[in-house]
């Protein structure tokens, strides 16, 4: 088994397809509309589905607002530079939401960054988890 990809919903499909392709350097893989279903579904992700996790942003039709609720944290990714990453986002129009830096009680170094819909991206620096 594997984890093929993470769902989220979102109110505006281009707009998310910006912040994920242009703000954090995914690419499109691959995006379907179904007019019968009243939805579109667009996949974002560093590489192929056949080797990575991506992530399904589904847009149904005439929804610009959803509540995220307190059960859903967050989306991590793995970074080289967690400071770097977060200068190179807020350039690109990106919003960080946590500085970088050491994590309370403990030294793995991230960040957090939110995207139109107000999901939660943390960023971890490379070789700095422990434990």
């Amino acid at each position: 088994m594997r984890v093929l990809h993470t769902m989220i919903r979102v109110g505006d499909l281009d707009r998310s397809i910006r912040f994920y392709t242009d703000v954090l350097g995914m690419k499109l893989l691959r995006q379907q509309d179904y007019p019968d279903g009243k939805f579109t579904l667009a996949f974002v992700g560093y590489g192929p589905e056949s080797e990575h996790a991506v992530i399904e942003l589904t847009y149904n039709y005439g929804v610009e607002k959803y509540e995220l609720g307190s059960a859903f944290g967050h989306i991590a990714l793995e970074v080289e530079d967690a400071y770097k990453a977060c200068e190179e986002i807020r350039k690109r129009g990106g919003k960080v939401v946590r500085e970088a830096g050491p994590m309370k009680h403990g030294t793995t170094v991230i960040a957090f960054v939110e995207d139109p819909d107000g999901y939660r991206i943390e960023l971890i620096q490379k070789g700095s988890r422990r434990g």
